[in-house]
């Protein structure tokens, strides 16, 4: 670690380490409510999770310490989501969600340091299927 690094003992203490279960239960009705908050009317949304769902069913003990560490950064971005679908959600489903920080990585930016936080996130139904993988990118400046 550099002199001036905002990498932290208490980020580096969250690396790699698996945090979950968060166990979301799939109703129609929150599939509905985000249909519509997505404005997309496809009745086939009412059964079936839409593409950006995951992003609904969100890792938040990781987060929350990602974003309330320690450090001098106060604005955060979302640099980047992927989503890799394996198998469909669908209301009925009962879906576990673990996340874990894979990497930290500080660079110089115009206005002082910039740091990337690279997590991953794994989304599981009840049969014990990988739904969904997901990577995220988040950035603290």
């Amino acid at each position: 670690m550099e002199a001036d690094s905002v990498i932290t003992e208490e980020l580096n203490s969250l690396l790699n380490k698996e945090f979950g279960p968060e166990v979301y239960e799939i109703e129609k009705g929150m599939l509905k409510k985000f249909a519509e908050a997505i404005n997309d009317p496809n009745p086939r949304w009412l059964e079936e999770a839409p593409p950006t769902f995951p992003a609904a069913l969100v890792p938040k003990e990781l987060l929350n310490k990602l974003f309330n560490a320690d450090i001098p950064l106060k604005r955060l971005l979302n640099g980047s989501s992927e989503l890799e679908y394996l198998v469909p959600i669908k209301a009925g489903d009962v879906i576990s969600v673990t996340a874990k920080l894979t990497r930290l990585r500080q660079v110089k930016g115009a206005e002082g340091p910039t740091l990337f936080m690279f997590t991953e996130m794994t989304y599981t139904n009840q049969r014990g299927e990988v739904a969904v993988k997901g990577k995220n990118t988040y950035v603290k400046y």
